[in-house]
C-alpha cells in the first residue's frame, strides 16, 4: 500500500508544469500526510482489529496522539509541582488517606475544602490541621456542631461552615481548587463531579458510582471542557498506570483483578448452604474484607462481587474498552492490582502492597512519581501469586453488570441504584439475604427494559432511572421479606 501510494504521488507530480506553484517538497509533504492518514486510519484497539464496541473518546486521558503529549508535557515539568485540592468525603477512608498524603508531601499539596457526613470531632481536627477555606458537613446539626467545636478549640482561621447538597456543591467548586478528589460514596458524588467538570477541574476519581450511573453524560462533559479523569481506586489507577507510553491503538484488553472477597474460599454449593442455613454468619462475614481497608459499603459489593462488576463498566468508560475485551480474574493476594494486554500480546501488569494510597499519589500526582514513606514491595516475601476465574454462578452480580453495560444508556444507572438501595437495606439488617440482592437488582434492570434510554440521555434521565431504581427495590423487598415470613 506504501509504493502504491508513493507512486501515485510521483506521477502526479510529472504532470504538474513548471508555472505550477505546488513544488516538490509540497508533492512529497503530501505524499507523507497521505501515508500517515492510511496508517493512522488503521489504529483501532481492541481484540477484534476492527475498534468495535470501543469508545472513541475515553475519559481518561489515554489511547490517543493528544493524551500522549499531555502526558509528556506534564512529565517534563518535573515534581516541583502544587496542586490545590477539594477533598470529598474527608472523614472516610479515601478522605483520610489522602490526607496523609498531604502530610507526606506538602510542598505539592494545599487543601482549599473538605466535605464530610457527620463526623464533626474528624472533621474539627481536620479543618484546625489542614485551614481549608470550606468545610461542609452532611446535615444542619453537624454544621452547628462543627462550629462549636471549632470555636472550642480557638480555630483562627474560621472557614465557611456549608452543609447539605449546597455545601458539597460548594466544596467541589471552590474557585482556589485544581483537582477535586471525589471520596464519598454512591451516585451522590455525580452532580458535584459535574459542577466541577464543567469549572475545568480535575478529577481525581475515587467514586465509581460516577462513571457507572453517569457515564453517557459525564464522558461527553469531559471532552468538552478538556480535563482530566484520573482514577484513583487501585484497579483502575493500574490500568492507567499501565498505559502510560502505551501509543494509540496499541491496547488489546484490560484484565482486571479481584480479591473475591469475603467468600473466595468457599465453594458455590458451601456459599448457598451458609446463606440457607446461617444467614447471620453470612452478614457478619460479608462485611468484613480479608485484604483492604475498605467502607462497609464497598465491602458488602467485594463480598458479592458486584465491584468488580462496577469497575468493568467504570473501565469502558475510562479507558474505551468494548465489554469484550475486559476480562475479570480472581487473584487472592491483591498484589497485582490489574493488567493491560497489548495488540503484540505482552500483558503489562502494576504490583504493589494492598494500600489505597498508592492509587490515591498517582491520582493527584500523575504523571510524577514523588517520593513517598511506604515499605517497598517484596517479592521474595510474598512467595506465590494465584489466579483463578470467578464462578459466574456463584457470583450473579457480575453477569448483570455486564449484561447493564452492553445494554448502555440508563440501564447502568439502574444497575447502580439498585445496588446501593439493596446493599443499604442488608447492612441495615432488615432481614434481606446475602442472594435477594442480585434478585432485587434483576428485578429491577428486567422492568426498566421498557423505559430504557440509550440516546441523548440526559443528566434528568439518569437520576430519574436512580430515583426510580431505588423506590423499586424498596417495594420489592418488602413483598420479598413478607413472603419469607409467611414461609417460616
Amino acid at each position: 500500500t506504501m509504493k502504491t501510494l508513493y507512486i501515485s504521488t510521483l506521477v502526479g507530480l510529472r504532470c504538474l508544469t513548471s508555472s505550477s506553484a505546488f513544488t516538490v517538497n509540497d508533492a512529497l509533504n503530501t505524499q507523507n500526510s497521505i501515508i500517515s492518514s492510511s496508517l493512522h486510519a488503521t489504529l483501532h484497539s481492541g481484540s477484534k482489529g476492527t475498534g468495535e464496541g470501543w469508545l472513541a473518546r475515553p475519559a481518561a486521558p489515554v489511547n490517543s496522539e493528544d493524551s500522549a503529549k499531555l502526558t509528556l508535557a506534564k512529565s517534563l515539568e518535573g515534581s516541583s509541582f502544587q496542586k490545590r485540592l477539594s477533598l470529598l468525603g474527608s472523614t472516610g477512608s479515601i478522605g483520610t488517606q489522602t490526607l496523609e498524603i498531604v502530610d507526606a508531601c506538602p510542598d505539592n499539596f494545599v487543601v482549599d475544602a473538605l466535605s464530610a457526613g457527620n463526623n464533626a470531632a474528624l472533621m474539627a481536627e481536620q479543618v484546625m490541621k489542614y485551614q481549608p477555606k470550606i468545610a461542609s458537613m452532611g446535615t444542619p446539626e453537624a454544621a452547628a456542631d462543627l462550629k462549636e467545636r471549632l470555636v472550642s478549640m480557638g480555630c483562627k482561621a474560621m472557614p465557611e461552615i456549608a452543609y447539605g447538597e449546597e455545601g458539597i456543591l460548594a466544596a467541589a467548586t471552590i474557585g482556589s481548587a485544581d483537582t477535586v478528589v471525589t471520596g464519598i460514596v454512591g451516585a451522590a458524588g455525580l452532580k458535584p463531579t459535574i459542577e466541577a467538570i464543567k469549572l475545568k477541574k480535575d478529577i481525581a476519581l475515587a467514586n465509581k458510582e460516577t462513571l457507572i450511573s453517569g457515564g453517557p453524560v459525564i464522558n461527553p462533559l469531559v471532552e468538552e471542557y478538556g480535563i482530566n479523569m484520573l482514577p484513583a481506586d487501585s484497579e483502575h489507577s493500574a490500568i492507567f498506570q499501565c498505559l502510560q507510553g502505551v501509543p494509540e491503538g496499541g491496547l488489546r484488553r484490560v484484565i482486571l483483578t479481584a480479591s473475591g472477597g469475603a467468600f473466595r474460599d468457599l465453594s458455590k454449593e458451601e456459599l448457598f448452604t451458609m446463606c440457607e442455613n446461617d444467614p447471620r454468619a453470612v452478614q457478619a462475614k460479608a462485611t468484613t474484607h480479608p485484604n483492604w481497608d475498605m467502607g462497609a459499603k464497598i465491602t458488602l459489593d467485594s463480598a458479592t462481587m458486584m465491584n468488580k462488576g462496577l469497575e468493568v463498566i467504570e473501565a469502558h468508560y475510562l479507558f474505551g474498552a468494548s465489554y469484550d475485551d475486559i476480562d475479570i480474574v480472581i487473584h487472592p493476594q491483591s498484589i497485582v492490582h490489574s493488567m493491560v494486554e497489548t495488540q503484540d500480546t505482552s500483558c503489562i501488569a502494576q504490583l504493589g502492597w494492598a494500600d489505597m494510597r498508592l492509587p490515591l499519589v498517582y491520582s493527584v500526582a500523575w504523571p510524577h512519581r514523588l517520593k513517598m514513606p511506604y515499605k517497598p514491595l517484596d517479592l521474595a516475601e510474598l512467595g506465590t501469586l494465584t489466579f483463578n476465574k470467578p464462578d459466574l454462578e456463584k457470583y450473579p452480580c457480575i453477569g448483570l453488570a455486564y449484561a447493564a453495560g452492553r445494554a448502555g444508556g440508563t440501564m447502568t444507572a439502574v444497575l447502580n441504584a439498585a445496588n446501593e438501595a439493596a446493599n443499604d437495606m442488608f447492612r441495615a439488617d432488615i432481614g434481606l439475604g446475602l442472594l435477594d440482592i442480585p434478585t432485587l437488582i434483576e428485578g429491577a434492570m428486567e422492568k426498566h427494559k421498557d423505559d430504557l434510554k440509550t440516546s441523548d440521555v440526559t443528566l434528568d434521565d439518569i437520576l430519574g432511572s436512580d430515583a426510580w431504581a431505588r423506590e423499586y427495590v424498596e417495594t420489592e423487598a418488602k413483598i420479598l421479606n413478607e413472603r419469607k415470613t409467611l414461609i417460616l
